[in-house]
């Protein structure tokens, strides 16, 4: 069984360090995000997020979205931000939107699944933005489930689903759960709106 480790502000360096260690080496984790567990790998290492779509048991031709840290990390992964863009992560970041940049050349095919775009997201959690600050990379943030049943918003039910098969469960109790975000394609001047979720549709057009 995968190790817990419950991290709170007493032992968060502790917490966060294993996990980076985990990560490194090529592992996956299952840890906190602002709406339900997600699940982690390093979205540099083709063998590590084709480990994570075993674990999930997910087909290889979907790709993976990727958690921030700051809005200075999207110009690692995306190869144009178009001002539209740069409105709406001032706006609505740290948060529930997901935005899908025309990715860089390097970016593995394993998180693109070939589109030749790439969906970031600074989330909500300030749990989750520290663990990113600590790892100083991106994370594969696709939900810590088996593909097609119920998101996990509990250490406990992330080590009873996928505790055999993942390498570390971080603790950070349970997650707010709600709607999932709100996915927009910006890889043009004029934004489209792929999912609507915890933004409405309404509210992103009233902003912009």
């Amino acid at each position: 069984m995968a190790q817990i480790i419950k991290v709170d502000n007493a032992c968060s360096v502790h917490a966060f360090s294993r996990c980076k260690d985990v990560l490194f080496s090529g592992g996956v984790i299952a840890y906190p995000t602002d709406t339900f567990y997600g699940l982690g790998a390093d979205p540099k290492n083709a063998a590590a997020v084709k480990k994570l779509f075993s674990v999930k048991g997910r087909q290889i031709d979907r790709p993976i979205l990727l958690l921030v840290s700051d809005m200075d990390m999207v110009r690692e992964w995306a190869e144009e931000i178009l001002p539209q863009a740069e409105q709406l992560m001032k706006i609505f970041w740290p948060g529930p939107l997901t935005l899908v940049f025309k990715a860089k050349k390097e970016v593995i095919p394993e998180i693109t699944a070939g589109t030749g775009t790439i969906g970031l997201r600074m989330p909500g959690s300030a749990l989750t933005r520290q663990l990113l600050e600590h790892l100083g990379i991106a994370l594969t943030g696709t939900s810590a489930n088996i593909a097609g049943e119920r998101s996990i918003d509990s250490a406990d039910d992330a080590a009873a689903i996928l505790g055999s098969v993942v390498d570390l469960v971080l603790d950070g109790g349970r997650t707010a759960g709600g709607k999932p975000s709100t996915i927009v394609d910006v890889t043009t001047e004029k934004f489209k709106i792929i999912r609507e979720g915890a933004i409405s549709s309404l509210v992103l057009r009233r902003q912009m």
